[in-house]
């Protein structure tokens, strides 16, 4: 619409031109020394005309030729540009197939010229990891680290993560306490440091880092809480094998009470004081905590602890046969109690209802045993033989098994952790 406005105008403009110079046409005389040249004005016009539009298309062509070299060196960066978005999708295409040798040449080929020149020296660098050339890898960040300074980091992290995949772990923890300084509320930094920590073995650094990781909420919290309790197993670990007797202990009272009331952690403790030779000791414990919170674990736990008052803990376990009647757990747990206070009539009563409930071979054991220090030779051999074809028939024994997970045993087994003579009532042996 415009454009037919415009020629509309043209037109008008030109016929009323037209009109006054057929009317009055008029002249010009130009004189230079003894010439004199005159002519109409409308031919004047046009030639001021020509001759203006060809000095305005001389200077301009003049300027145009003098921005070509720069107009070149845009199209040439173009260009190169085009060419390095081309290879770094290549290369990550590459790297992507497994191709490592490939994608770290397609990517470093045209990285000066790449937009994004980070993007390419941190996929090389992976590239070269995988292949094992860890001089380049490092030459490659640094590069990277160049190329955006302000990306300080994303290049760290990816350094951390590969240092943590090639196993060098001292240069991750310098690497991750170096970003840990730039970037203290990182969650990435902070999950890579837990699993720095626990190749590490630093189990009190990582005990350190808990709340941090529980303030950033890192993981969720049931595997955080899983986590703690990892944490603490590791460090009585630590502590049981400290030549410092009392040390141990000290740890264990210094543990968060909500932590104490957990049976998976009570069976480490108790495990370790029981190789210690000290398993007496915690049967206190072991009896106040079933009284409050019911625990299989921990009954098995009992049961195969040398007391030095079986009778009187004998007295404390019987009466939870009244909320737990058919538990064979505890009725083998009560069978080895009674076995210590050298009740056997009644230790033979518990070991076969444990077995009429459910059949474990470390109960055929103790029977077994029993029958042997009673002289029935005969159905000791039986109670062996079953309890041998439950093995073979691949039957859990969560008594036993556990146990011996935690480093107990029963009477007539070997312990993993402790004798047989730290765990079974002197006297009374297999």
């Amino acid at each position: 619409m415009s454009l037919l406005i415009g020629a509309v105008a043209a037109l008008v403009i030109g016929v009323l031109a037209g009109l006054f110079i057929y009317q009055d046409t008029g002249f010009v005389v130009i004189g230079v020394g003894h010439w004199t040249i005159q002519g109409s004005l409308t031919l004047f016009l046009l030639l001021d005309s020509l001759v203006i539009a060809l000095v305005y298309l001389s200077v301009r062509g003049l300027v145009r030729l003098g921005g070509l070299g720069e107009r070149v060196r845009v199209w040439q960066g173009r260009r190169a540009a085009a060419r390095a978005r081309e290879a770094l999708t290549r290369g990550l295409l590459l790297l992507a197939e497994g191709d490592w040798r490939g994608a770290e040449k397609s990517l470093v080929r045209l990285a000066v010229h790449s937009e994004t020149p980070l993007l390419n020296y941190l996929a090389a660098a992976r590239a070269a990891q995988a292949q094992g050339a860890h001089e380049r890898r490092d030459h490659y960040l640094n590069l990277a680290h160049e190329s955006m300074p302000s990306a300080d980091v994303a290049v760290s992290l990816t350094q951390a993560e590969l240092q943590l995949a090639h196993q060098q772990l001292e240069q991750a923890l310098a690497t991750l306490m170096h970003l840990r300084g730039v970037a203290p509320q990182h969650a990435y930094v902070l999950k890579l440091l837990e699993t720095l920590y626990r190749r590490l073995g630093d189990w009190q650094s990582l005990r350190d880092l808990l709340p941090e990781l529980r303030r950033r909420r890192v993981e969720p919290e049931a595997q955080l809480q899983d986590l703690e309790l990892d944490i603490h197993r590791a460090l009585l670990a630590q502590a049981a094998g400290d030549p410092d007797p009392q040390r141990l202990g000290a740890l264990w009272e210094s543990m968060p009470r909500s932590l104490r009331s957990r049976p998976g952690l009570i069976q480490a403790y108790v495990g370790h004081e029981v190789s210690r030779g000290r398993g007496p000791l915690v049967v206190p414990m072991l009896s106040d905590y079933l009284r409050k919170s019911w625990s299989e674990e921990l009954i098995a736990v009992l049961g195969a602890i040398a007391s030095d008052e079986p009778a009187r803990q004998l007295a404390v376990a019987e009466p939870w046969l009244a909320s737990h009647p058919s538990n064979p757990v505890l009725l083998l747990a009560l069978g080895r109690l009674c076995i210590q206070a050298s009740l056997w009539g009644k230790a033979r009563g518990y070991l076969e209802a444990s077995i009429g409930v459910s059949p474990l071979p470390e109960t055929y054991r103790e029977l077994g045993l029993l029958m042997d220090r009673l002289g029935e030779k005969d159905k000791a051999v039986e109670c062996y033989r079953a309890g041998l074809e439950l093995k073979i028939a691949g039957a859990e024994d969560p008594a036993g098994k556990r146990l011996q997970a935690q480093g107990y045993a029963g009477p007539g087994t070997k312990a993993i952790a402790a004798p047989v003579e730290t765990l079974v009532r002197p006297g009374y042996s297999a």
